[in-house]
């Protein structure tokens, strides 16, 4: 059952040295080149307020594994649906991670989205969703 996982985590295993030693020389002397980090049951910040046409990018900087899901009914009317594993809905993203954590995102992975519609938008990691972990992105115009 859980066989991918799995996987996925022996092939990051066998790079984590390359992978390490060039973030090491990436973050000297700068700001992460993301804008929401996940901590191990929360959204680093919990808000972002960005303009219409801003891309955010969220990086699970933690070692546990996460999703970004916009909540159902959480986001404005004409706005495009968002989550990590390209899911058109809530109910597909979460189908999808209780067969076989569809929209997984692993330690380091990132996930982005570019808002273009204004308004407030609510969105959710699945599998910490009772434990709380919600974010919120603000778009202005």
């Amino acid at each position: 059952m859980y066989r991918r996982r799995f996987l996925r985590r022996a092939g990051a295993v066998g790079s984590a040295a390359t992978t390490v030693g060039l973030a090491g020389c990436a973050g000297v002397g700068g700001e992460p080149d993301y804008d929401v980090g996940m901590l191990a049951a929360a959204y680093q910040p919990r808000q972002i307020t960005v303009s219409t046409g801003d891309t955010v990018i969220w990086e699970n900087t933690s070692a546990r594994g996460h999703t970004v899901t916009a909540t159902e009914g959480g986001i404005p009317d004409a706005a495009e649906f968002f989550a990590s594993g390209g899911f058109d809905d809530y109910q597909s993203a979460k189908t999808a991670w209780d067969a076989d954590f569809g929209g997984l995102l692993e330690s380091g992975d990132r996930f982005e989205h570019t808002f273009t519609v204004p308004g407030v938008y609510e969105y959710v990691c699945i599998p910490h969703r009772e434990g709380g972990m919600f974010g919120t992105v603000v778009v202005e115009e």
